[in-house]
This record gives C-alpha cells, sequence and structure tokens, in this order.
C-alpha cells in the first residue's frame, strides 16, 4: 500500500466488485418480478403440454408416465390427489413442497388454475388440474434448482470474468499512469543533487504530458539561473577581491616605515582609502539592488515637476562635466509634473549622466531632452563619448557586466545601469540604450505620468 501503483489498482479492483454487486443486486430487485413472471409462464406452458399429452396417449401407468414427463420438461412435477396426499417426480425439494398452500391445493384440485406469488422466489410454483379417468388431480410444476443453479453459476462465471479482465485493464492502465510518475520523481531527485540536465520525454497530451514539459522548462530555467548564481559569486568575489588585494598590499608594504617615505605613504594611504571606498559602494549598490528587486522597497509617491528635478541633477554634477569643459544642451519643458519617488528617479538621472560624464572626452557634448506626450513622459540623454559595440549593447543592464574599454578605463562596479533599470521597472516605465561605437550613446527613459505602483 506505499506505492501509488497498488493504491491505484486496489482503489480500481474495489470500485469494480462494488459497482458489480451493486449493479447484481439492483438488477435483481427491478427485473425479478418480471423474470417470475415469465418463469411461470413458462411452467404453465409445461404443464399444459404435459396435459395435452397425456389425454392424447391416456397411458395406463400414470406414474411412469410423469416420471418420465418430468426428465423431459426438466421441472419437477407434484401430483395431489387431494389435500393429504401427494407424489413427487423429479428431484425431491421438501422446502417447495412444504411451501404449498393447502387452500392452493383445494383451488386446483377444483378444477383452476393456480400461481404462486411473484415475490415468493423459494416457492415459485404454478398448479394445473388433470383429470384422469374421471377423478381431478392438481398437477403441480416447481421452479427447477438445477435450472437455478445454471442460471446463477452463468452469472458468476460472467462476474469472474469481468473481474479478471478488467484487472488485468487496470494493472495496465496502472502502469501507463504511474510510469510519467515515477520518471518525474527519478527527475526530481536529480534536481535534489544539482542536475539540471534532465529531460523527461512524454508524447503525451494530457496533465501528466503538459507536467512533464512545464518539468523539463522548469529545468531549464533552473540551469540557467544557477548559471546566473554561479557568475554573480565569481563577479561578487572578483569585485571584492580586486580592493581587498590592494588595501592589502599596501597596508603591509605601510608596516615597513624604512621602505616607505613619506610621500609614498600618503599616496597609499589615499589608495587604501579610496578602495576602502570602492568597498563600500559596492555594498551599498549590492543591497540596493537586492532591494529594488525584491517587493518590498520602500517607495514614495509625490507629485512634482520633473524638468526642475533634472536641471537640480545636473547643477549638482557641474563640478564633474565643468571640470572636463563638457557642453550641455537641455530641453526641458516648464511645468511637466509627475507622480513618482523623487529619490529614486534622481537616482535614475545621477547614473546615467554620470557615466556620460564619465566616457565622453573633453570639450564634448551631452544632451538631454524631455518631450511629453499622451500619458507618458520621455527623457533623452545623448553624449558624444566612446559609444559601446554592438555585441555589448544588449547586455549593459546586466549586474556586473562591463563593456571592455569601460573596464580598462574606470572603476564602477558594473551595478549602475542594473539600479536604474529596476527602478525604472518598479515605476512601470522602459529603457533603451542605442550606440554607434566611436561616436556617442543615446539612452531613453520612458515613464507614465503616474509611476507609482499599484498598491
Amino acid at each position: 500500500m506505499k506505492t501509488l501503483y497498488v493504491r491505484v489498482v486496489l482503489t480500481f479492483l474495489g470500485i469494480i466488485m462494488i459497482s458489480l454487486l451493486s449493479s447484481l443486486l439492483i438488477g435483481f430487485a427491478l427485473f425479478q418480478p418480471k423474470l417470475n413472471h415469465l418463469g411461470q409462464d413458462e411452467m404453465i406452458a409445461a404443464g399444459e403440454r404435459v396435459i395435452r399429452l397425456y389425454e392424447q396417449t391416456r397411458p395406463h401407468d400414470l406414474d411412469s408416465f410423469l416420471t418420465d414427463i418430468s426428465d423431459l420438461v426438466s421441472y419437477p412435477l407434484v401430483l395431489f390427489s387431494d389435500t393429504d396426499h401427494h407424489k413427487y417426480y423429479g428431484p425431491e425439494n421438501t422446502k417447495t413442497i412444504a411451501s404449498i398452500d393447502p387452500q392452493a391445493v383445494n383451488h386446483v384440485l377444483s378444477g383452476q388454475s393456480y400461481r404462486s406469488a411473484i415475490k415468493n422466489v423459494d416457492a415459485l410454483a404454478v398448479g394445473l388440474p388433470l383429470s384422469v379417468k374421471g377423478h381431478t388431480y392438481g398437477l403441480f410444476i416447481l421452479t427447477s434448482s438445477r435450472n437455478e443453479a445454471i442460471i446463477l453459476q452463468f452469472i458468476l462465471t460472467i462476474l469472474l470474468l469481468v473481474l479478471a479482465i478488467g484487472s488485468l485493464c487496470i494493472m495496465v492502465a496502472a502502469r501507463y499512469l504511474v510510469q510519467p510518475l515515477r520518471a518525474l520523481t527519478t527527475a526530481t531527485r536529480e534536481l535534489a543533487k544539482g542536475r539540471f540536465d534532465v529531460e523527461i520525454k512524454l508524447k503525451r497530451k494530457d496533465e501528466l504530458g503538459e507536467l512533464a514539459r512545464s518539468f523539463t522548462e522548469m529545468a531549464s530555467d533552473l540551469k540557467l539561473l544557477e548559471g546566473m548564481r554561479k557568475d554573480f559569486v565569481s563577479n561578487v568575489s572578483h569585485e571584492i577581491q580586486s580592493p581587498l588585494t590592494s588595501i592589502s598590499g599596501f597596508a603591509e608594504a605601510l608596516k615597513s616605515p624604512e621602505l616607505v617615505t613619506g610621500e609614498n605613504r600618503t599616496r597609499y594611504l589615499d589608495i587604501i582609502l579610496a578602495e576602502s571606498e570602492r568597498l563600500s559602494r559596492l555594498s551599498d549598490n549590492l543591497l540596493r539592488l537586492a532591494s529594488l528587486e525584491s517587493e518590498h522597497h520602500p517607495f514614495t509617491a509625490q507629485t512634482y515637476h520633473l524638468d526642475e528635478s533634472i536641471r537640480q541633477v545636473v547643477v549638482a554634477m557641474e563640478p564633474l562635466w565643468s571640470g572636463k569643459h563638457l557642453s550641455l544642451d537641455l530641453k526641458l519643458p516648464s511645468a511637466l509634473k509627475i507622480t513618482a519617488d523623487p529619490d529614486l528617479l534622481n537616482q535614475v538621472w545621477t547614473n546615467l549622466l554620470g557615466n556620460s560624464i564619465k566616457f565622453t572626452p573633453d570639450g564634448g557634448k551631452i544632451a538631454i531632452t524631455l518631450v511629453s506626450e499622451s500619458n507618458e513622459y520621455t527623457v533623452t540623454i545623448t553624449d558624444t563619448g566612446i559609444g559601446i559595440p554592438p555585441e555589448d549593447l544588449d547586455h549593459i543592464f546586466e549586474r556586473f557586466y562591463k563593456v571592455d574599454r569601460s573596464r580598462r578605463s574606470g572603476s564602477g562596479s558594473g551595478l549602475g545601469l542594473s539600479i536604474v533599470r529596476q527602478i525604472i521597472l518598479l515605476h512601470h516605465g522602459k529603457i533603451e540604450a542605442a550606440s554607434s561605437f566611436g561616436q556617442g550613446t543615446t539612452i531613453a527613459v520612458k515613464l507614465p505620468r503616474n509611476a507609482a505602483p499599484s498598491q
């Protein structure tokens, strides 16, 4: 009983047996009166043939005649001369004889036919008057126990055959049903061991086939997630290891004052502080990205002027772009209101503008455009920087992804654009990038006027 296969087989067998027995009992209850009535009709017909044959032959020995006739008609016969005297022909059935009512005997001896009650199965009988040499006898024809035994034997044989054949079919069908579940169990164990290259090949269009296909898709997704997890761990390890190596190396050097001059000491300390800040920013960005990807990141929706917010970010970053002698072209229509989280969107504009400043050579140009459309705003930031190679353009919003040129030229962690993308998605917006390598990059952000997430 511990396996599903045995449970299914035993359950189906129990259902079949209960169904057959119930059907048999209900069938007997519904059709037994009709069967008894038909049986009495046949018994009366047999009795009339006996009487007709006697009248035609007029045998001298009535006992021998009825003995031979009882074998031919397959019914036991009882001949009553009066209520107290009778003679039985055929296999004796004392229970049936005793159940014949004396009033029924008198009724037949008076020259009338008799039928027993149809519901009285054990005493089913009919009686006909038989005139022999001017004397009236009561000829009773009884139901044949031999015929009943054959009928019951036939019914039981049919039931046993149905049970045997049905059991065999159920065993085959249950195996067909349980086999996919066993395959799913084996595949689940493989997944639990970290083996994601599992595929369940079931050419079925039912629910089990759909379950198998969904399981295969889940295994493929888990394999992809496992690869992403390994890449994430590798990238985090790389990003952490690099500043830790610098900190450890320069701290080790500072332990030998005789090998380090005062000028180098200050420079080494500056490097240690810079790498420490880099680690701090990395941890902050990781926590922020994890929070943004969860469903519980705090969101403070306010209605404010989007154009003014972007201008404040540009002013706050003036030391960076003016230090590289970059020219900024702002096309920001006034009084464009949006309902959103101003702090989160300010981080978007800060990250995007910071990237443009970082990768635009001295003397370059940056253009920021705000366009109001039906129910959304489009903010476009275009620069004349180094651009992004086509093969890297589709990956720039992935965590820790860095274009080779930017990896060499900057100290970023590769999380900035991932954070930007999550903030935009949190506001039900879209972000797209277009770039010509060596000529510049354009980032377009589309935000609905009411960017607050639904409760």
